[in-house]
């Protein structure tokens, strides 16, 4: 299988996971870019931001069109992590590929257990103004530092914090991603110019399609059941680095 047609392939299932589920697409893209593309960690995180946020605004779009984005609260929330995210992707430089990748499956494997936990359900307890700003300063270091989205905290934040229905969630969780990714760019642009654009293009197409797919996926079937498969995914792929890194 050629490079361009891996890369549509992992690109069509990190939209359709941004599109349906608000977050989590990340997960999947720096794995597809380590192993059957074969960037480095540190090029594959960094290549993950690009595609994220082309993707993420991409998705954001489709959630503006139907009103299920919160453009305030979103706002309010990606603010918290800005600084973060741009600190972290600087730093993020500096740091060794095993590290990265150690660092990336521990987060991929606590995304999945909370996938799992929580099994879709919508809970309204409120932790108040100072549980979102540590959500969000928490996102954006994660963001900066490792690639990932963070959508998988987003989420959850906004349902539990803020009682927010799980498809404004979603919405909104876009719109905190699209903001700490590119913040996030803003601390890399040094070491973009070497990626390989002729994959990362056609992957972020791919991804970008996937979303609009992923979000009429979601209108069809159950949020469990999407969060119990995409959890076992990323269970495996959490397995799979963290043996890379220690071996």
């Amino acid at each position: 299988m050629t490079a361009t047609l891996l890369a549509l392939v992992a690109g069509a299932l990190v939209g359709l996971a941004l599109g349906g589920l608000g977050g989590g697409g990340s997960m999947l893209a720096v794995p597809a870019l380590v192993y059957p593309l074969g960037f480095s960690p540190r090029q594959a995180a960094g290549a993950a931001l690009v595609i994220v946020a082309l993707t993420s605004a991409g998705g954001l779009l489709a959630h503006l069109r139907t009103g299920t984005c919160r453009c305030r609260a979103g706002a309010l929330f990606a603010a918290a992590g800005l600084p973060f995210a741009a600190a972290a992707g600087l730093l993020s430089a500096h740091l060794p590929g095993a590290l990265l990748t150690a660092g990336f499956a521990v987060v991929a494997a606590l995304a999945a257990w909370r996938m799992l936990r929580t099994d879709g359900a919508v809970r309204t307890a409120r932790g108040g103004r100072g549980r979102i700003a540590a959500t969000g300063a928490g996102l954006g270091t994660l963001t900066g530092l490792l690639g990932v989205g963070g959508g998988f905290l987003a989420v959850p934040a906004l349902v539990s914090a803020l009682a927010f229905p799980m498809a404004e969630a979603a919405g909104t969780s876009l719109l905190v991603i699209t903001t700490n990714t590119l913040a996030a760019l803003a601390g890399r642009t040094g070491s973009l110019a070497g990626l390989d654009w002729a994959v990362i293009g056609p992957f972020t197409g791919a991804a970008v399609l996937g979303a609009w797919d992923g979000k009429r996926l979601a209108a069809r079937f159950s949020g469990a059941a999407l969060q119990r498969a995409f959890a076992l995914v990323l269970l495996a792929v959490a397995a799979l680095m963290l043996l890379d890194a220690v071996l």
